[in-house]
């Protein structure tokens, strides 16, 4: 194969149809026609010497060598933005470019509050657009869709950048007239009623129980390597939820320390669990697509320095 036979054009048509799996959306999203989009799927079958996707009763289907060349082709993509990307400074005191950050409420109550005071003196035309974790997947955060996702994550796709933003522990909130404030132990905690919220934020499930002991988060795992389990009455997704619940004579909520803090309420105590919480890291992630952008990389570098100034 020469490369100098090789169109660009194709190798970001081919990210599009195996990304969409549809010629007539992936058409859509380049600006071009249907009938040109045919064509260029032809054209990267005879250079590549495979069908690529293959029709099904299922829709298209990636063949295994198309499976292959998708991440090897973002990689390739990625690195032709870095060259052609222009070599001048974000001016974020002039901009106005809306940055989309995906968060659970844990990262938009203890984080974007202050990011957005910082951006109020250093880029005040700047716009933040935060979405939920149930409003895009990770595969529209590998293609660039969102900026940022900002959470706790058991996984993460490899091929996407991270950092991480701080450490925190957890706390255990709960009303100055529930009777566990007079003896606060393990025991009265495993006889107290419980709060659980969604450890990540990134949708633990439908139909979860009590009993379900392995999606329910770090702190009933915790409970259960010392052969113990909390009594659950109520499942938030919520962290704010949890500590406006946690008012309630009878209820203890057990969430993170940055969070719990976050309630300025003199009706609460807040005491640190009577068993150990292993520590959870919030991290930042982005794509790989979103690199090397000037402005992604000026973003990035605020959301850090106001974690660190944050006690990350």
């Amino acid at each position: 194969m020469n490369l100098d036979k090789i169109d660009l054009n194709l190798l970001v048509y081919l990210d599009v149809l195996l990304r969409e799996r549809n010629v007539t959306r992936s058409a859509s999203l380049l600006g071009i026609t249907q009938p040109a989009m045919s064509n260029g799927l032809r054209r990267l079958r005879e250079t590549f010497g495979d069908p690529l996707l293959v029709r099904t009763s299922d829709g298209m289907i990636p063949t295994e060598r198309a499976q292959t060349l998708q991440p090897l082709l973002r990689q390739i993509l990625a690195s032709v933005e870095q060259v052609i990307e222009p070599s001048s400074d974000f001016d974020a005191r002039s901009s106005d470019r809306v940055f989309r950050i995906m968060t659970s409420d844990y990262g938009e109550a203890t984080l974007i509050p202050k990011l957005l005071n910082r951006l109020r003196k250093e880029a005040p035309d700047v716009v933040l657009d935060i979405l939920t974790p149930s409003d895009m997947s990770f595969l529209e955060v590998e293609q660039g869709l969102v900026d940022l996702v900002i959470n706790r994550f058991d996984t993460m796709p490899q091929s996407f950048h991270q950092k991480t933003l701080w450490r925190d522990s957890f706390s255990c909130l709960f009303s100055v007239d529930n009777p566990i404030s007079r003896d606060f132990s393990l025991d009265s905690y495993l006889m107290a009623r419980h709060v659980w919220v969604s450890k990540t934020g990134m949708g633990a499930g439908m139909g979860i129980t009590p009993k379900d002991t392995k999606r329910l988060g770090w702190v009933d795992e915790a409970l259960e390597a010392i052969g113990v389990k909390r009594h659950i009455s109520v499942f938030t997704r919520h962290y704010q939820s949890a500590a406006l619940l946690a008012e309630q004579k009878g209820l203890v909520a057990t969430i993170p320390t940055k969070a719990a803090a976050q309630s300025d309420n003199p009706r609460l105590v807040m005491k640190k669990p009577p068993f150990d919480v292993p520590d959870f890291e919030l991290k930042m992630a982005w794509s790989p697509l979103l690199q090397h952008n000037a402005a992604h990389k000026w973003i990035r570098g605020v959301i850090t320095e106001v974690a660190q100034s944050s006690g990350g």
